[in-house]
């Protein structure tokens, strides 16, 4: 952990000695009373904390003193074919580290019925993935996830034509038209590298395993995406999105 978060709810109340934020600080770190340590509030903002009692059943008590707004989330949102649920976790936690600002997982139709059967959605484990990334990333803000069960959904809903959750539904107006991408190195029109530098905000739509089928090809043209492709080798679908994810925070001068 780069940054040991919590959340309103916990303000004033000791961790217990199970917690995982204690055992890293107490047994990795190696904290003692009196120590501090980097600290955050989720959605809120960053700075220092300090332990202020290691109480005798192991738990923890800590101050947070908070002064630092963390950066935005960047305009980046990522559509992705439902990959296997073993890697669920592992491409949320990627993706939320990387600091985009939204994911979708998406039905598609070469996809594994199975895979969307995952019970990360359910039991906390994909809000635990995201809230690991920023955590690396020494973020307090996760991206907002979204499952859609087929790509025509998606196209029909256009996610990234509302505002955001509690942002001013005025501001979709002034915002600039978004870049629309599907990953695709099978009919490609080009290459992500060979995009020019862009100040819009970029939608990535990213295939299952065994990629679009041409029909979803055809839908994803007709919603306006470019099809580009990410090189001439077969990816992982975690690999796949994070090299997308990569390419577009270049475009955008995220990397400078």
């Amino acid at each position: 952990m780069n940054l040991i978060l919590f959340e309103n709810r916990e303000l004033g109340k000791a961790l217990s000695r199970r917690d995982g934020r204690t055992i890293h600080l107490l047994k990795t770190l190696h904290k003692k009373a009196g120590d501090a340590f980097e600290a955050g509030i989720l959605d809120g903002q960053r700075g220092s904390g300090r332990i202020e009692k290691i109480n005798l059943d192991g738990s923890i008590l800590v101050s947070l003193q908070l002064h630092e707004t963390p950066p935005p989330r960047l305009p980046i949102r990522l559509a992705v074919g439902f990959p296997r649920p073993i890697q669920v976790r592992r491409l949320l936690r990627d993706l939320s580290s990387l600091g985009v600002e939204a994911i979708d997982l998406v039905g598609s139709e070469l996809g594994e019925k199975s895979y969307r059967d995952t019970k990360l959605l359910d039991d906390g484990g994909a809000r635990a993935a995201l809230i690991e990334g920023a955590v690396q990333a020494r973020d307090t803000t996760i991206p907002a996830l979204s499952v859609f069960a087929r790509l025509e959904d998606w196209l029909r809903e256009r996610p990234w034509d509302k505002p955001p959750a509690g942002g001013d539904t005025g501001a979709i107006n002034t915002r600039p038209i978004p870049l629309l991408i599907a990953a695709d190195n099978v009919r490609p029109e080009g290459t992500m590298s060979h995009l020019s530098p862009t100040k819009r905000p970029v939608v990535l739509a990213v295939g299952s395993e065994r990629g679009w089928s041409d029909r979803e090809r055809d839908l994803l043209e007709a919603a306006g995406f470019l099809r580009l492709s990410l090189g001439s080798r077969a990816l992982r679908t975690e690999t796949a999105c994070v090299a997308a994810a990569i390419l577009a925070m270049e475009k955008i001068g995220e990397l400078g």
